[in-house]
Formats: C-alpha cells, sequence, structure tokens
C-alpha cells in the first residue's frame, strides 16, 4: 500500500468516527436464506511528503491520506452454519493537507469524520459485491454448483 517513491509512510488505525460502520443484508439461495452482518473499521493512512523550506524559501510539505475500511462478513446459513470472511478496501476518501502529518491528524480525523456517508455507502457496495463470493461459499458448504 504505497502511495510513491518520495515520503514516509505512516499509518494510523481508527476506530469509524460515529461508532461501527455495519450493515446486515438477506440473501436468498437455493439451500436456505442467508443472514449477513458486514462491519467495517475505518484505516486512515498518511504519507509525509515535500521539503522544509530554507533560508527563506517556502515548505513544500504535504501530508497525503486516505481513508479505507476493514470489513468483517459474518453470514449465517439457514441450516445453521457460519461463514466469515474478511476484506479490505484501501481507497474509499482521500485528501491532502499543508504541513506535517503528525499536526494534522486530527483534521484529518474530523474530515474522514464528516464524510461517514460516504463510508457507510461504500460498505453497502462492498457487500453488494460480496454477494457473488457468498453464494459459491455456500454451494461450495453444500457441495452443489450454482447456476450460471
Amino acid at each position: 500500500m504505497t502511495f510513491g517513491l518520495v515520503g514516509l509512510l505512516l499509518g494510523a488505525a481508527m476506530a469509524a468516527p460515529n461508532g461501527d460502520i455495519a450493515h446486515s443484508a438477506r440473501i436468498d439461495h437455493r439451500t436456505g436464506a442467508v443472514h449477513s452482518d458486514y462491519t467495517a473499521d475505518v484505516q486512515v493512512t498518511h504519507q509525509q511528503i515535500g521539503t522544509v523550506g530554507v533560508g527563506g524559501r517556502p515548505s513544500t510539505l504535504r501530508c497525503l491520506w486516505r481513508a479505507g475500511l476493514v470489513v468483517e462478513r459474518q453470514a449465517r446459513h439457514a441450516s445453521g452454519s457460519t461463514l466469515a470472511r474478511s476484506f479490505t478496501h484501501d481507497k474509499v476518501i482521500e485528501g491532502s493537507r499543508p504541513g506535517w502529518c503528525s499536526a494534522q491528524k486530527t483534521a484529518i480525523a474530523q474530515e474522514v469524520a464528516s464524510r461517514n456517508d460516504a463510508l457507510q455507502a461504500r460498505l453497502v457496495q462492498l457487500a453488494q459485491e460480496d454477494h457473488p463470493v457468498l453464494h459459491a461459499e455456500i454451494d461450495r458448504m453444500h457441495g452443489t454448483m450454482q447456476a450460471g
């Protein structure tokens, strides 16, 4: 997860700004209904780029940041079987701020918190993208082939 060759990559994990980001869905499968719960933690990474200005020259320091999701899926099949999966999506929102990353972490956290709706919407989209994976896992669990 590198942003480039220049700079220092700093990582910081943070809890979702307004509590857990979560989504639930019922998926119908020919072997029975599946109830799946998706929860996500927000992970923010920071990359310091630029240089400190010397001798009257302006600083070019900037902090590039990205917020992604670490998603946990817990699915319960009608048979009582559970299917768990973890996956990440590194780039949901991103931005940059002038100066040192260490001085900008609070402002970045506030910006991420203000965009909680975008994070929630991305979790719903990721859950929908997971449905074919879940169907395949159920097929394997029950020894059946999914009709395409």
